[in-house]
């Protein structure tokens, strides 16, 4: 058997920028494994504080691993990225990051949660286990645009688009911008809610094994991905808490259904607030209701009822 190529924890980068020169070079049809740092750049340990938050080196954020070149890519194809393994650390971390986050002037203070996870579950305190499910946070090709460009936001060639049903079996397809595509993969997830409304999930370092194939002409305008199965079977069973917010604004509607589940949950679990805003970004989930009824549109936060044991 031919041993995959390779990339390395030391290739990796900050930002995209498509003058960087490839890690690797591949062919269409071959299969990668990736070594991921988390999301923090190392920086947070199993003896880690609340203090080490105010303290992040905010330029070793968000490196990703590549870039990687695809032979015979070029603008106006698409690269399909077939999501096929995921090997967790076992070690993670979710924080409240001053000035950051869906609640950012509610919670200025620092605050960080430290996970020891197995490959099945992962106990955010005694009697609530929430289910592992690894994916990648950020995963794209680079852009057009020359020059350095922001990690953070997500683009039309992918990027930190934090889409959590991202996981083993998937297939992900990527518009290309640039001759080679580019590709670059990191901050990944053993869990996240959609909209990870602290701004962080449980952020881990991992190794993921991905296979490209390209697709020529396929013009893509932005990504387009599938799921082998039902994106939330594995905690629909319990049925869930909803909280909801209504407005003219979908963000301040997100806004005020989080704070309701996090009052919720103080009120119904005891978590303190902290708590139950970090539980709302790993475990549940924002849903567009409706946005077709003037002037108000309705906002819901689904948290699953099977995370409490």
């Amino acid at each position: 058997m031919t041993a995959r190529p390779k990339c390395t924890i030391h290739d990796h980068h900050y930002g995209w920028d498509n003058s960087l020169p490839p890690a690797l070079e591949v062919e269409s049809g071959e299969t990668i494994e990736f070594e991921v740092i988390d999301s923090g750049g190392g920086q947070f340990t199993p003896a880690s504080t609340h203090a080490d938050v105010a303290t992040l080196d905010f330029s070793k954020i968000n490196a990703v691993t590549g870039p990687v070149y695809v032979h015979g890519a070029e603008p106006g194809d698409a690269l399909t990225v077939d999501i096929l393994e995921f090997r967790p650390s076992g070690f993670g971390w979710t924080a409240i990051i001053p000035g950051f986050g869906l609640l950012a002037d509610e919670f200025s203070d620092p605050y960080l949660k430290l996970w020891q996870y197995s490959d099945i579950t992962a106990e955010f305190l005694p009697g609530i286990q929430l289910p592992v499910r690894p994916f990648p946070g950020t995963i794209g090709n680079a852009p057009a645009e020359a020059g350095h460009h922001s990690v953070v936001p997500p683009r039309a060639v992918g990027g930190n688009m934090d889409i959590r049903d991202l996981t083993a079996g998937s297939t992900l397809h990527l518009p290309v911008a640039v001759p080679g595509a580019l590709f670059s993969v990191g901050d990944t997830h053993a869990a996240q809610g959609d909209g990870e409304v602290c701004g962080t999930a449980i952020e881990s370092a991992m190794h993921v094994t991905l296979r490209f194939t390209l697709n020529k002409g396929a013009h893509l305008k932005t990504p387009r991905f599938s799921t082998p199965g039902p994106v939330t079977g594995h905690i629909d069973q319990a049925g869930y808490h909803v909280t909801t917010g209504i407005g003219p604004d979908l963000y301040a509607a997100a806004q005020d259904a989080t704070r309701a589940m996090i009052d919720f949950m103080s009120g119904e679990y005891g978590l303190s607030p902290q708590e139950a805003y970090l539980l709302c970004s790993v475990a549940a989930d924002l849903r567009i209701s409706e946005i077709v009824d003037v002037p108000n549109w309705l906002v819901g936060l689904y948290l699953p009822r099977s995370i409490f044991r």
